[in-house]
């Protein structure tokens, strides 16, 4: 089995991605334990599938050292024109403080050696601290790297739409901000979408699931505590479930998707990750692959077997409008971390 044509979408004039992207958080030791020889079978089930995308981080763990391993097995089992298939995005989250270029060099040399690369393909950067202007200061040497040859492309991750706006009108090109959003989130739509579009960048979706929220296996049940959620993921999205609306409104989502899912065959955890993909500027979404423990790789396929209607559209949106204004609680995108 392989994805169908619309599963690819040209990112930059030299990545074409895989519009469902491998998010590699799971691996972090958060949501349970890894079998690295399991793991890396499972990264060519992927690959053979059609999920050619990863997305990892400098702190998510073995993540990077498992794309090193992957692309060396790759080479030795199928040739090195073999890598040409595969993305690797990973991400740089330096602490606050002064940055020099030896301190931003020797942590992309770390990742790059890490994930056996000469050139990262994207290098997607995180600043905690608004406060502290040095994040300028790390995305100019970046900058420098990238014209070095050390990255394809620069992006961020959490960023919000005033300090995206920062850095691109001081002359650094971004090519995608990764953020939250999803059925629950819907932050990007407020400011950012609109910003991205008018300066071709792109969009990077995590938890679009909710951590596995959005799907039948909590359809009509009850309210779980915090005891019974078994992953950081869950425990993080529960948190956002109760400021969006409450269990209750939660449940009524639910319900509508899974009438929306019935009506094409599909999942609810297809209906939100299509809900997604459609919005603007939206290239691809993070789905996690918990590596060697679970696997959606056939269920995931049937995103790019249908589109949302009108309809379905309408019926969604009756419920999402009684839910709260998480711009209004929480801030831009990003802003849960600052």
């Amino acid at each position: 089995m392989k994805l169908t044509d619309s599963s690819r979408f040209q990112f930059t004039e030299d990545l074409n991605i895989c519009r469902i992207l491998n998010g590699m958080w799971q691996v972090s030791g958060a949501h349970g334990r890894i079998n690295p020889t399991v793991a890396l079978e499972s990264m060519f089930k992927y690959l053979d599938a059609g999920y050619t995308t990863w997305d990892l981080a400098d702190h998510y763990g073995p993540a990077e050292d498992f794309i090193g391993e992957f692309r060396r097995q790759l080479i030795s089992t199928r040739g090195q024109e073999a890598l040409s298939q595969v993305q690797a995005f990973t991400k740089w989250v330096p602490r606050p403080g002064k940055i020099t270029k030896a301190l931003v060099e020797k942590n992309i040399d770390i990742s790059r050696q890490r994930m056996g690369v000469d050139c990262l393909d994207l290098l997607q950067f995180h600043w905690w601290d608004y406060r502290d202007q040095n994040y300028l200061d790390a995305l100019n040497y970046l900058a420098q790297l990238q014209t070095e040859g050390k990255i394809k492309h620069l992006a961020l991750t959490n960023f919000d739409t005033q300090h995206l706006k920062i850095i691109v009108e001081n002359g650094i090109k971004i090519v995608s901000n990764q953020v939250q959003f999803s059925l629950v989130d819907r932050r990007p739509l407020a400011q950012m979408t609109e910003f991205c579009q008018d300066h071709n960048i792109k969009l990077l979706p995590y938890g679009v699931l909710c951590g596995g929220f959005l799907s039948e296996k909590y359809l009509g049940k009850p309210e779980p505590n915090g005891f019974n959620l078994e992953t950081v993921s869950l425990k993080k999205y529960k948190n956002m479930i109760n400021a969006w609306g409450g269990w209750n409104l939660f449940q009524t989502l639910l319900k509508t998707l899974n009438v929306i899912a019935q009506k094409h065959q599909v999942t609810i955890p297809n209906i939100a990750v299509r809900y997604i993909l459609e919005q603007p500027t939206v290239a691809g979404a993070m789905v996690g692959t918990r590596l060697g423990l679970s696997d959606h790789i056939k269920d995931n396929a049937k995103v790019f077997e249908f589109s949302l209607d009108s309809e379905d559209y309408q019926n969604i949106n009756s419920v999402l409008f009684q839910s709260q204004d998480l711009m209004e609680i929480i801030g831009d995108c990003g802003d849960e971390y600052r």
